[in-house]
């Protein structure tokens, strides 16, 4: 998906004509903390609430003041990756979006990021979570992807949490089964490390009485 197809066509602009009380209002409303200023379609930077406060004059049209704007944006073809990569590095609540031509088509707020998200991680799909720590040299789609189908089971989304300091990265995996007994069970025999698994309480208690049994008939050799 580009930036251009999650443009929101509610949130209105603001004008140097317009008032820092009416920005602070349609923020309100919006429930956001930053508007971009257009004139025509020149976009001439992003406003946030804490500016207009720092102002102290909000009656007066925001164009008297000197403002020291800040402009992020992307433009209409970028991918949403590099949205969301934007409004998480300079904590923006609104993405502004511009064209080819650096004319501004409107912004993406950080509701419709989120809600972008969950539909590409399948969090509204029921099924099971499982996290497994893996090496990042050892790692294998390929390979995980078997083990879950072997299960008669597919993975809905996966993503990737790697740290600076160790060559050790997580993978969270959404399955589209709510019982994961036996998938782990698999990813156990391949000797995969499991973090934390997400399911039902009753398939919990039929992991842990599995485990229980074998550990009983490994101390009964």
């Amino acid at each position: 998906m580009l930036a251009k197809d999650l443009i929101s066509d509610v949130i209105p602009s603001l004008k140097t004509s317009d008032s820092g009380q009416k920005a602070l209002y349609w923020m309100d409303i919006f429930r956001i903390s930053h508007l971009p200023i257009v004139n025509n379609e020149d976009f001439l930077g992003l406003i946030s609430d804490k500016d207009i406060y720092d102002l102290n004059m909000s009656e007066e049209p925001i164009g008297n003041h000197t403002l020291s704007l800040f402009s992020p944006y992307v433009t209409d073809s970028q991918h949403v990756y590099e949205v969301m990569e934007l409004a998480s590095r300079m904590m923006l609540t609104v993405v502004p979006v511009l064209d080819k031509d650096n004319r501004y088509l409107g912004l993406i707020t950080l509701t419709d990021l989120l809600h972008y998200s969950a539909d590409m991680a399948a969090i509204k799909q029921p099924g099971g979570i499982l996290v497994l720590e893996i090496n990042s040299n050892d790692y294998s789609l390929t390979q995980i992807a078997q083990i879950v189908e072997s299960n008669d089971a597919k993975i809905l989304s996966m993503y990737i949490t790697s740290h600076s300091l160790t060559t050790k990265m997580e993978l969270t995996l959404k399955i589209n089964r709510q019982d994961l007994t036996s998938i782990i069970q698999t990813f156990n025999r391949y000797n995969y490390i499991i973090r934390a698994s997400f399911m039902h309480d009753d398939d919990m208690d039929s992991l842990y009485e599995n485990r229980y049994d074998l550990f009983m008939k490994y101390l009964n050799i």
